[in-house]
């Protein structure tokens, strides 16, 4: 079993990409009395850091990372937020110890899925002697629970849909392609690929108002963690961007996996959802369904 975050010994690193998500977990840490080192990703828009202590550092320089950790004594790292592009193999400085593995780091990165390369990078963390964790060992309540988190519920037709978009992000996740899937009338009409998902809602929006499909249908946008996938990295995140984008896309709601998925701005989800006559609800996906990590 991993040791969890209520293990502190050592300095806590939060390698923060692009959104609020790393934000939220230093906010998390902090009132749990941790001083995390953030190490912004220079190569992605972060937020603006005030109160914290901040190093800089290119998304594939593990050597410069390394010794950032060493300097800070840093022993835990939680990945977060965005990365819009994964390194060229021109960008990656190794250290000494990882030389031996820059054959499979370049492999993965030529032919993996997201899923194996966050792989890799937890495998490289973990070579300079770090644990690495969970963003919801940080901020548990960042989780999504099941049931509505406002005062909308799915109706039988999105229900439907729901069942439906969930089998579809299952076969997606299982492919290491993406983790969204919108479904609209009983039937697929989007995946998520490398785009991301409010490109993908805005795909929808372009087909509806295309007139590809039907204004009478609404549709919902489902996302899981991919079958396959390591908790302590990328799990799947709804925030307020998220809604907006599916109500200018004609959906009726966004679903995510309970406990498996991050729920961000909650209050103004809540509020924006139930102002706009929409939901966003936790799902309960059987574990054998969605593999174990």
């Amino acid at each position: 079993m991993r040791a969890g975050a209520d293990d502190k010994s050592g300095r806590l690193a939060i390698i923060a990409g692009g959104g609020m998500l790393p934000h939220y977990l230093a906010s998390a840490a902090r009132k749990n009395g941790e001083n995390p080192l953030i190490v912004q990703l220079s190569d992605e828009n972060g937020p603006v850091w005030q109160g914290f202590d901040v190093e800089y550092a290119s998304v594939g320089n593990f050597a410069g990372i390394g010794r950032l950790f060493a300097t800070h004594g840093v022993s835990r790292v939680v990945l977060s937020g965005s990365v819009r592009r994964r390194p060229d193999w021109r960008q990656i400085r190794p250290t000494l110890g990882f030389l031996a593995s820059v054959p499979f780091v370049l492999k993965t990165l030529r032919r993996g899925g997201d899923n194996a390369v966050l792989e890799m990078v937890i495998r490289l963390f973990e070579k300079l002697g770090c644990r690495v964790i969970g963003a919801h060992e940080i901020a548990p309540d960042l989780l999504a629970s099941v049931g509505p988190v406002g005062a909308v519920s799915p109706d039988p037709e999105a229900a439907e849909d729901i069942k439906v978009a969930v089998e579809a992000a299952l076969q997606l996740g299982r492919l290491d392609i993406g983790q969204g899937a919108v479904a609209v009338g009983g039937r697929v009409v989007a995946l998520e690929g490398p785009e991301g998902t409010d490109a993908m809602l805005a795909r929808v929006a372009q087909l509806r108002s295309d007139g590809r499909i039907s204004a009478r249908r609404k549709g919902v946008l489902v996302k899981l963690a991919k079958p396959q996938q390591d908790v302590r990295a990328d799990l799947p995140a709804i925030g307020l961007n998220t809604l907006k984008n599916a109500q200018l896309a004609g959906l009726s709601g966004v679903a995510g996996e309970a406990g498996r998925s991050l729920l961000l701005d909650r209050a103004d989800v809540v509020a924006a959802a139930d102002a706009a006559g929409m939901f966003v609800c936790g799902l309960e996906v059987p574990r054998q369904q969605v593999g174990t990590t």
